[in-house]
Protein backbone atom coordinates (compact mmCIF):
# COMPACT_ATOMS: atom_id res chain seq x y z
CA UNK A 1 0.00 0.00 0.00
CA UNK A 2 1.31 3.45 -0.94
CA UNK A 3 2.19 5.77 1.90
CA UNK A 4 -0.15 8.70 2.52
CA UNK A 5 1.71 11.90 1.71
CA UNK A 6 1.38 14.65 4.31
CA UNK A 7 2.71 18.22 4.28
CA UNK A 8 2.94 19.88 7.69
CA UNK A 9 3.95 23.41 8.65
CA UNK A 10 7.53 23.58 9.91
CA UNK A 11 6.90 26.36 12.48
CA UNK A 12 7.20 25.99 16.25
CA UNK A 13 3.40 25.96 16.60
CA UNK A 14 3.16 22.64 14.76
CA UNK A 15 6.01 20.89 16.62
CA UNK A 16 3.62 19.01 18.95
CA UNK A 17 1.84 17.55 15.90
CA UNK A 18 5.13 16.58 14.27
CA UNK A 19 6.36 15.04 17.54
CA UNK A 20 3.17 12.99 17.84
CA UNK A 21 3.39 11.69 14.28
CA UNK A 22 7.08 10.79 14.62
CA UNK A 23 6.48 8.97 17.91
CA UNK A 24 3.50 6.90 16.78
CA UNK A 25 3.15 3.79 14.61
CA UNK A 26 1.47 5.94 11.94
CA UNK A 27 4.87 7.30 10.88
CA UNK A 28 5.53 3.98 9.11
CA UNK A 29 2.55 4.53 6.81
CA UNK A 30 3.06 8.17 5.89
CA UNK A 31 5.47 10.32 3.92
CA UNK A 32 5.78 13.41 6.16
CA UNK A 33 7.10 16.59 4.57
CA UNK A 34 7.79 19.87 6.40
CA UNK A 35 7.11 23.14 4.59
CA UNK A 36 6.11 26.77 5.07
CA UNK A 37 2.29 27.26 5.02
CA UNK A 38 2.06 28.51 1.43
CA UNK A 39 4.00 25.47 0.18
CA UNK A 40 1.79 23.11 2.22
CA UNK A 41 -1.20 24.66 0.52
CA UNK A 42 0.27 24.51 -2.98
CA UNK A 43 1.30 20.88 -2.61
CA UNK A 44 -2.26 19.96 -1.60
CA UNK A 45 -3.76 22.04 -4.44
CA UNK A 46 -1.42 20.38 -6.93
CA UNK A 47 -2.18 16.88 -5.63
CA UNK A 48 1.45 16.32 -4.61
CA UNK A 49 0.28 15.37 -1.11
CA UNK A 50 -2.93 13.84 0.21
CA UNK A 51 -3.19 15.81 3.47
CA UNK A 52 -1.87 19.21 4.49
CA UNK A 53 -1.80 21.42 7.54
CA UNK A 54 -2.85 24.35 5.39
CA UNK A 55 -3.83 28.01 5.86
CA UNK A 56 -7.62 28.00 6.12
CA UNK A 57 -8.03 30.68 3.43
CA UNK A 58 -7.03 28.02 0.89
CA UNK A 59 -9.79 25.55 1.83
CA UNK A 60 -12.40 26.96 -0.64
CA UNK A 61 -9.91 26.50 -3.50
CA UNK A 62 -9.81 22.75 -2.87
CA UNK A 63 -12.53 20.73 -4.57
CA UNK A 64 -13.16 18.40 -2.88
CA UNK A 65 -11.87 19.25 0.58
CA UNK A 66 -12.18 17.35 3.83
CA UNK A 67 -11.19 18.68 7.26
CA UNK A 68 -10.09 15.45 8.87
CA UNK A 69 -8.85 16.37 12.32
CA UNK A 70 -10.15 17.37 15.74
CA UNK A 71 -7.10 19.65 16.00
CA UNK A 72 -5.94 22.84 14.33
CA UNK A 73 -3.58 25.79 14.72
CA UNK A 74 -5.74 28.39 16.45
CA UNK A 75 -5.74 31.14 19.03
CA UNK A 76 -8.14 32.61 21.55
CA UNK A 77 -6.70 36.09 21.98
CA UNK A 78 -3.02 36.73 21.33
CA UNK A 79 -1.33 34.21 19.05
CA UNK A 80 2.05 36.01 19.36
CA UNK A 81 3.25 34.94 15.93
CA UNK A 82 0.98 36.68 13.39
CA UNK A 83 1.69 40.35 13.84
CA UNK A 84 1.33 43.68 12.05
CA UNK A 85 4.45 45.68 12.90
CA UNK A 86 4.58 49.45 12.42
CA UNK A 87 6.51 52.54 13.46
CA UNK A 88 3.28 54.60 13.34
CA UNK A 89 -0.30 54.14 14.55
CA UNK A 90 -2.87 52.34 12.42
CA UNK A 91 -4.46 55.47 10.96
CA UNK A 92 -1.06 56.72 9.76
CA UNK A 93 -0.08 53.53 7.90
CA UNK A 94 0.09 54.07 4.12
CA UNK A 95 1.50 50.73 2.94
CA UNK A 96 1.34 47.20 4.36
CA UNK A 97 3.84 44.56 3.26
CA UNK A 98 2.12 41.17 3.19
CA UNK A 99 3.92 38.03 4.32
CA UNK A 100 4.29 35.67 1.35
CA UNK A 101 4.22 32.58 3.59
CA UNK A 102 0.46 32.43 4.30
CA UNK A 103 -2.70 33.55 2.52
CA UNK A 104 -4.72 33.38 5.76
CA UNK A 105 -2.78 36.19 7.42
CA UNK A 106 -3.08 38.27 4.23
CA UNK A 107 -6.85 37.85 4.13
CA UNK A 108 -7.16 38.42 7.88
CA UNK A 109 -5.31 41.75 7.90
CA UNK A 110 -7.37 42.98 4.94
CA UNK A 111 -10.63 42.04 6.70
CA UNK A 112 -9.53 43.79 9.88
CA UNK A 113 -8.43 46.88 7.94
CA UNK A 114 -11.74 47.25 6.14
CA UNK A 115 -14.27 46.15 8.74
CA UNK A 116 -12.61 46.85 12.11
CA UNK A 117 -9.78 49.36 11.85
CA UNK A 118 -11.44 51.32 9.02
CA UNK A 119 -8.20 52.05 7.19
CA UNK A 120 -7.37 51.69 3.51
CA UNK A 121 -3.61 51.21 3.01
CA UNK A 122 -1.86 50.10 -0.13
CA UNK A 123 -1.16 46.35 -0.04
CA UNK A 124 2.22 45.15 -1.23
CA UNK A 125 3.32 41.57 -1.95
CA UNK A 126 6.73 40.44 -0.71
CA UNK A 127 9.58 37.99 -1.08
CA UNK A 128 12.34 36.89 1.29
CA UNK A 129 13.89 39.40 3.71
CA UNK A 130 11.04 41.91 3.45
CA UNK A 131 11.01 42.01 7.27
CA UNK A 132 13.84 44.54 7.25
CA UNK A 133 11.97 47.18 5.23
CA UNK A 134 9.52 48.41 7.90
CA UNK A 135 9.95 52.17 8.29
CA UNK A 136 7.99 55.41 8.22
CA UNK A 137 4.43 54.76 7.11
CA UNK A 138 5.27 51.30 5.72
CA UNK A 139 4.15 48.49 8.04
CA UNK A 140 4.37 44.73 7.58
CA UNK A 141 2.57 41.53 8.51
CA UNK A 142 5.07 38.92 9.69
CA UNK A 143 4.09 35.39 10.67
CA UNK A 144 5.59 32.32 12.27
CA UNK A 145 8.92 31.88 13.99
CA UNK A 146 10.35 35.05 12.39
CA UNK A 147 8.25 37.09 14.85
CA UNK A 148 10.19 35.79 17.84
CA UNK A 149 12.50 38.44 19.23
CA UNK A 150 10.70 41.33 17.51
CA UNK A 151 8.51 42.18 20.52
CA UNK A 152 10.26 45.47 21.26
CA UNK A 153 11.74 46.34 17.87
CA UNK A 154 8.82 48.44 16.57
CA UNK A 155 6.73 51.12 18.27
CA UNK A 156 3.41 49.49 17.39
CA UNK A 157 2.48 45.81 17.21
CA UNK A 158 -0.97 44.51 16.39
CA UNK A 159 -1.56 40.81 17.08
CA UNK A 160 -4.01 39.77 14.35
CA UNK A 161 -5.68 37.01 16.37
CA UNK A 162 -6.21 39.39 19.28
CA UNK A 163 -7.60 42.05 16.92
CA UNK A 164 -9.95 39.47 15.37
CA UNK A 165 -11.19 38.55 18.85
CA UNK A 166 -11.85 42.22 19.64
CA UNK A 167 -13.75 42.48 16.35
CA UNK A 168 -15.83 39.26 16.56
CA UNK A 169 -15.55 38.03 20.19
CA UNK A 170 -14.42 34.73 18.68
CA UNK A 171 -11.17 32.75 18.54
CA UNK A 172 -9.35 32.38 15.23
CA UNK A 173 -8.24 29.38 13.19
CA UNK A 174 -5.08 29.79 11.14
CA UNK A 175 -4.58 26.27 9.79
CA UNK A 176 -6.47 22.97 9.61
CA UNK A 177 -5.58 19.44 8.62
CA UNK A 178 -7.27 19.08 5.24
CA UNK A 179 -7.38 16.20 2.74
CA UNK A 180 -8.02 16.57 -0.99
CA UNK A 181 -9.63 13.13 -1.22
CA UNK A 182 -11.52 10.67 0.95
CA UNK A 183 -9.25 9.16 3.59
CA UNK A 184 -10.18 5.88 5.35
CA UNK A 185 -11.88 6.36 8.72
CA UNK A 186 -9.37 4.02 10.35
CA UNK A 187 -6.51 6.23 9.21
CA UNK A 188 -8.25 9.39 10.44
CA UNK A 189 -8.78 7.83 13.88
CA UNK A 190 -5.11 6.81 14.09
CA UNK A 191 -4.01 10.21 12.78
CA UNK A 192 -5.99 12.08 15.44
CA UNK A 193 -4.68 9.73 18.11
CA UNK A 194 -1.11 10.55 17.03
CA UNK A 195 -1.77 14.30 17.10
CA UNK A 196 -3.28 14.01 20.57
CA UNK A 197 -0.23 12.09 21.75
CA UNK A 198 1.96 14.93 20.54
CA UNK A 199 -0.13 17.52 22.38
CA UNK A 200 -0.10 15.41 25.53
CA UNK A 201 3.71 15.20 25.25
CA UNK A 202 4.32 18.95 25.10
CA UNK A 203 6.26 19.05 28.37
CA UNK A 204 8.79 16.53 27.06
CA UNK A 205 8.96 18.28 23.69
CA UNK A 206 9.49 21.69 25.30
CA UNK A 207 12.53 20.46 27.22
CA UNK A 208 14.01 19.10 24.00
CA UNK A 209 13.34 22.37 22.15
CA UNK A 210 14.79 24.47 24.96
CA UNK A 211 18.03 22.52 24.79
CA UNK A 212 18.51 23.56 21.15
CA UNK A 213 18.42 27.32 21.94
CA UNK A 214 16.75 27.72 18.55
CA UNK A 215 13.77 29.81 19.67
CA UNK A 216 14.01 33.25 21.27
CA UNK A 217 10.59 33.03 22.90
CA UNK A 218 8.93 31.46 25.95
CA UNK A 219 8.23 28.08 24.34
CA UNK A 220 6.07 26.79 27.18
CA UNK A 221 3.82 29.85 27.18
CA UNK A 222 3.59 29.85 23.40
CA UNK A 223 2.61 26.18 23.03
CA UNK A 224 0.20 26.20 25.97
CA UNK A 225 -1.25 29.72 26.10
CA UNK A 226 -0.89 31.33 22.67
CA UNK A 227 -1.65 28.37 20.43
CA UNK A 228 -5.01 26.66 20.98
CA UNK A 229 -5.16 23.30 19.28
CA UNK A 230 -8.71 21.98 19.80
CA UNK A 231 -10.88 22.47 16.71
CA UNK A 232 -13.96 23.07 18.85
CA UNK A 233 -17.39 24.61 18.25
CA UNK A 234 -16.25 28.22 18.75
CA UNK A 235 -13.36 27.79 16.33
CA UNK A 236 -15.62 26.18 13.73
CA UNK A 237 -17.97 29.13 14.13
CA UNK A 238 -15.06 31.54 13.71
CA UNK A 239 -13.78 29.69 10.65
CA UNK A 240 -17.20 29.89 8.98
CA UNK A 241 -17.34 33.64 9.67
CA UNK A 242 -13.81 34.20 8.35
CA UNK A 243 -14.43 32.23 5.14
CA UNK A 244 -17.65 34.22 4.68
CA UNK A 245 -15.64 37.44 4.74
CA UNK A 246 -13.08 35.92 2.35
CA UNK A 247 -15.83 35.01 -0.12
CA UNK A 248 -16.90 38.67 -0.31
CA UNK A 249 -13.39 39.99 -0.93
Amino acid sequence: MDKIKISAVSYLNSKPFIYGLHHSEIINGIDLQLDIPSVCAQKLLDGKVDIGLIPVAVIPKLNPNYIISDYCIGADGKVASVILYSTVELNEIKTVLLDYQSQTSVKLVKILAEHFWKINPEWSTTTENFENTISGTTAAVIIGDRTFGLENKYAYTYDLAEEWQKFTQLPFVFACWVANKKVPDEFIAEFNKSLKFGLDSRDVLIEVLKSTNEYSTDIHNYLYENIKYDFDYEKKKALKLFLGYCEKM
